[in-house]
């Protein structure tokens, strides 16, 4: 193949990402009018070991000229954030990875996991679970980590609201860095775990020495975060000092937060619960 023609096909697999997921607003509301409600939820997927899609797989993209950069492996993935969904508009259109996207389905969007994989969402306000197929691309707004179809969204009990604090776990077939063989985890199921929901606290900081920990929530006090302070952590060799903002009420309190910590260059943070 002669470089014009690679350059043409790196050209139209690009165009087939973001075909897929440019012009989406994630927590697009509730259905529209003439939307209609499943009489009867989808299961949760089956996760299995899948190949590779075709499309929508990298090795980088970039949207609202941010790039990113797709991981070549979900093993290990696991973070907290802001899940929203998308629905209605969308439905029936080709996704990244040029599937049909069906809202009724059990699927989401990831800006940077392999397509497709399996993930365990958890809503962290009411401690819910689904399991959903990443198929998609996105979202594409700050703070946000997953978009998840109309039905994954309903199961989630967050259709109202369009957005929820959740936890999104990685199902997966890979193998970990040391190539040892995965272990059993990909057969997990999407059920409630024991525990209770806690309240959610975004974790700015944890210190080994106390000094640390103080000058950091000072930090925080001198430019008018009122509700930050210490928390102490004993081990079974040290403590540990953690510095943590809240309780969070909702995604529009987390969003605030996110933005003062940027605005004063703190970029690293982690939701936590109690």
């Amino acid at each position: 193949m002669t470089t014009p023609d690679r350059c043409k096909v790196f050209a139209l697999a690009l165009l087939l990402v973001l075909a897929g997921c440019a012009s989406r607003t994630p927590g697009d509301g509730p259905p529209p009018s003439g939307s209609v409600v499943p009489a009867h939820l989808p299961s949760d997927p089956i996760p299995r070991d899948e190949p590779r899609s075709r499309y929508g797989n990298g090795p980088s993209y970039e949207v609202y000229g941010k790039r990113y950069y797709v991981m070549q492996s979900n093993y290990g993935y696991s973070e907290r954030g802001v899940a929203s969904w998308y629905g209605k508009k969308f439905h029936g259109r080709p996704t990244s990875s040029q599937e049909p996207y069906d809202m009724y389905a059990m699927t989401a969007a990831h800006k940077t996991l392999p397509l497709p994989s399996f993930v365990e969402v958890r809503n962290l306000r009411n401690n819910k679970t689904v399991i959903v197929r990443v198929n998609d691309r996105g979202p594409f707004v700050s703070n946000r980590i997953i978009d998840l179809s109309y039905s994954a969204a309903i199961k989630l009990d967050m259709i109202g609201s369009g957005t929820s604090l959740v936890e999104v776990t990685a199902i997966s077939f890979d193998k970990p860095p040391t190539t040892r063989p995965a272990r059993a985890s990909q057969t997990r199921t999407a059920t409630p775990r024991a525990v209770a929901a806690g309240e959610i606290y975004v974790q700015v900081g944890a210190f080994g020495d106390k000094n640390n920990a103080r000058r950091r929530f000072n930090l925080l006090r001198e430019h008018g975060i009122r509700d930050a302070f210490l928390y102490a952590e004993s081990g079974r060799s040290s403590r540990l000092y953690r510095v943590r903002i809240g309780p969070i009420a909702d995604v529009d309190q987390y969003d605030r937060v996110v933005s003062e910590l940027e605005r004063i260059g703190i970029t690293e943070t982690h939701i936590v619960t109690e």
